[in-house]
């Protein structure tokens, strides 16, 4: 009689592809900062570098990012492989991912493996909330077109600008669960909804850790990294800012670090009292129209909804619209006059780390001359004489010239 074979539990392939702003940033974050953790509980995240994901995904879908596509060439194959190679549960999480064609979809899903269970995962939220949030992460990446441009340009039913374009194909959710999800049976296509505003802090949270089976790890949840949003007045003097600083004054690695980082979402958006972003009363009648008609062809689809269908209608209630293009210019100034402060705080702590490394060269040369004796201490005076005495210059160079002569 022939032995029993075991049953092998599949492979398992999680794949985030987004939404851009619920969520996703720190849910990288914790899957990084975890990952040795989770390797013991049978789940890989697989990466070296906080950004691997993000470069798989240029490399997928051969998009120019700033010069990082360079990075990127080779790094979702090394990411499938590595994923192909584990035996149990993978997960794959960028936003960006969201925008692939189904060409991309196709070759990204078959390079797990013929023997894997994928699944995919959605996360969204309403779009009255997502409109202004994805203009502001525009402003955030240099762009300095007004607010009342991208409206106009998302809003347009022919969707033939490259902005239309981008917006549209990582923000339509249901064209993005379709795209990922048409080929697998809709029990193994998640919606994670973003909860409305008010809801417990933990609970979008909640939701993803179930979703992705990590109800059972004692993770660490302390990032340092976030994506938080800022204010209308803070938004605008970042817009002004980029038309100062984007031609060629600042590089894009240290606009990243001083303008995005130290300024956007170190500083301006912990200010508070600001109003917030919002959507004019003409589009945010639309956003709601069209969320309505989302909401009823999801629910069709038969999707494993986490969460509920009604965390995508967007609330009854409008509040006052403050026009970006248009602002509070004291809003602005003080904005402003904070920014100044932190930048200059930066520039003093600079100045220190920078009178430090001084004091630790000057006594590492110190030591280094201590070590060397008499004779090279004697030889360098004598060259430094020499720059300050036109005797002593030809001395040393009568000296050289008679060292060259000399056999080594």
């Amino acid at each position: 009689m022939a032995e029993d074979v075991p049953h092998r539990a599949p492979r398992r392939v999680l794949v985030h592809v987004g939404t851009p702003k619920t969520g996703t940033t720190y849910v990288q974050d914790v899957l990084f900062l975890n990952r040795e953790l989770l390797v013991e509980h049978g789940i890989l995240y697989p990466a070296e570098r906080f950004d691997e994901h993000f470069l798989a995904a240029l490399d997928l879908m051969e998009l120019h990012w700033g010069g990082l596509e360079t990075q990127a060439v080779g790094a979702w194959e090394r990411l499938a492989e590595r994923v192909r190679g584990f035996d149990g549960t993978s997960i794959i999480s960028h936003e960006i991912l969201a925008h692939a064609s189904r060409q991309q979809v196709e070759r990204a899903l078959a390079s797990f493996g013929p023997d894997a269970e994928v699944h995919v995962l959605v996360s969204a939220r309403d779009l009255v909330r997502q409109v202004p949030a994805e203009w502001q992460e525009n402003v955030k990446h240099r762009r300095t077109f007004p607010y009342r441009t991208f409206l106009d340009k998302i809003t347009d039913p022919a969707r033939d600008s490259e902005l239309a374009s981008w917006f549209w194909g990582v923000q339509e959710v249901p064209d993005i669960l379709d795209r990922w999800g048409g080929s697998l049976p809709p029990e193994r296509v998640h919606l994670v909804t973003v909860p409305k505003p008010g809801a417990p802090r933990d609970l979008l949270w909640s939701r993803f850790t179930g979703v992705l089976g990590l109800d059972d790890v004692a993770l660490e949840l302390e990032t340092d990294r976030a994506n938080p949003s800022m204010g209308a007045p803070e938004t605008t003097l970042v817009r002004r800012l980029n038309t100062r600083v984007n031609n060629g004054v600042l590089a894009n690695e240290d606009y990243r670090e001083l303008v995005r980082e130290l300024l956007a979402h170190r500083t301006l958006s912990r200010r508070s009292g600001s109003p917030r972003l919002a959507l004019p009363p003409d589009v945010r009648t639309w956003a709601v129209q069209l969320s309505e008609a989302w909401i009823e062809e999801l629910g069709a689809r038969g999707y494993d909804v986490v969460g509920t269908l009604e965390d995508l209608r967007p609330d009854l209630e409008a509040g006052e619209f403050s026009d970006p293009d248009a602002p509070d210019e004291a809003q602005v100034a003080d904005a402003a006059v904070e920014s100044v402060v932190t930048l200059l705080e930066e520039a003093a702590r600079l100045r220190r780390v920078e009178h430090r490394l001084h004091r630790d060269l000057s006594s590492a040369l110190a030591e280094l001359d201590r070590s060397r004796g008499l004779w090279f201490r004697v030889k360098r005076r004598l060259v430094n004489i020499a720059d300050e005495n036109r005797l002593a210059a030809f001395g040393l160079e009568v000296y050289r010239r008679a060292r060259g002569k000399v056999p080594g």
